[in-house]
């Protein structure tokens, strides 16, 4: 597996006590394959991307990414491996209107220290072509529908190539046509990438694509359906 959330709890304060946020949880995703966690606001999702993403430190329990546990590492450590191993598509792109399409995906790389290139000029056009915007990488952000403001967003979020992807809301911008589009480009993704990807969503319409769902409630899972085989998936049509 390449993400394990281990009996995770994580508390916040509340007045004179501490409010649960996530309760004993726990989630295995193997690469290659998307989990959806669906759940009303407030169950605890946005609280269990935090975790997963390192951004936030539980209570209690583990967070694995890649074979490496991230307990007791430092905040330098865990940066270093955000920037290496995990890939974030946020639920607003927040695209820097001044960058390209191209270059918003090469600022990825220049935050992991590397100079740009030929070569990472050439990933980021790989990527955008493998998002379907290959005659769009000199677009700004405002020359772009919302729906492929989304897609630079996923393509960027791809550029290190992670192996763990945490997606946030991806579809709450787009309507029912383009929010089906990018879910099953997400799921084309996961399994051409080998990514773990983790999928929040309080949107149940669009959960056709993905292996497995899984509810939050109150900071707690319960299952749903178990993951498909990513290599028995069908191929997108």
């Amino acid at each position: 597996m390449t993400l394990l959330v281990d009996d995770v709890t994580l508390t916040y304060p509340d007045g004179d006590g501490r409010l649960t946020a996530l309760d004993r949880v726990r989630l295995d995703v193997p690469a290659g394959s998307m989990t959806a966690v669906a759940g009303p606001s407030g169950s605890g999702k946005s609280s269990l991307l935090a975790v997963a993403a390192t951004l936030v430190t539980p209570d209690s329990g583990r967070v694995v990414v890649a074979g490496r546990d991230t307990t007791g590492l430092s905040a330098a450590e865990k940066s270093a491996l955000r920037r290496d191993r995990i890939g974030i598509v946020f639920q607003h792109p927040n695209l820097l209107p001044s960058l390209t399409a191209a270059e918003q995906l090469q600022v990825m790389t220049h935050l992991s220290g590397r100079r740009p290139s030929r070569q990472l000029r050439r990933r980021a056009l790989d990527l955008l072509a493998a998002v379907g915007l290959a005659d769009k990488a000199d677009r700004r952000p405002h020359q772009l529908s919302g729906g492929q403001r989304q897609r630079v967003n996923i393509a960027r979020a791809l550029m290190n190539e992670p192996s763990v992807l945490l997606v946030d809301e991806p579809t709450s911008a787009l309507d029912h046509e383009r929010g089906a589009a990018v879910l099953d480009l997400l799921a084309t993704l996961t399994r051409e990438r080998s990514t773990a990807t983790v999928l929040v969503t309080h949107d149940r319409s669009h959960l056709a694509a993905v292996d497995r769902t899984v509810t939050m409630t109150d900071g707690r899972l319960s299952e749903g359906s178990r993951p498909a085989d990513p290599a028995a998936a069908p191929a997108p049509a």
